[in-house]
């Protein structure tokens, strides 16, 4: 297995694009692997990384069909549904809570002086 070239951040050569690069571009790697990884230096917990892919292999994104849009919508409807109370929260439930903030946080009619 070859290893990949590493370059220190902000020096990689022009051609290479990490994945929310090629985003911006319309661009996907498509299936193509790793080509390079850059390192940003960093105290105590070791260095960033970030991967490279080829801008030369990059496919374009693939367009949203209509059912790719309801089942998006879907997914984020779900997302908002209380598991605890089964309301429409209005907001993305937070999985750190798992449930809405009215159900999360603790009534404040249940304490006594």
């Amino acid at each position: 297995m070859a290893t990949l070239p590493v370059y220190r951040w902000r020096l990689a050569p022009d051609g290479y694009a990490t994945r929310r690069q090629l985003r911006a571009a319309g661009l996907r790697p498509g299936g193509q692997d790793v080509a390079a990884q850059l390192e940003r230096p960093r105290s105590r917990r070791g260095p960033l990384v970030a991967y490279l892919y080829r801008i030369d292999l990059a496919k374009p994104v693939r367009p949203m069909t209509p059912g790719r849009r309801a089942a998006l919508a879907k997914a984020n409807r779900a997302r908002r549904i209380c598991p605890h109370c089964g309301t429409d929260a209005g907001y993305v439930i937070p999985s750190s809570l798992g449930t809405c903030v009215p159900c999360n946080s603790p009534s404040t009619t249940a304490r006594s002086a």
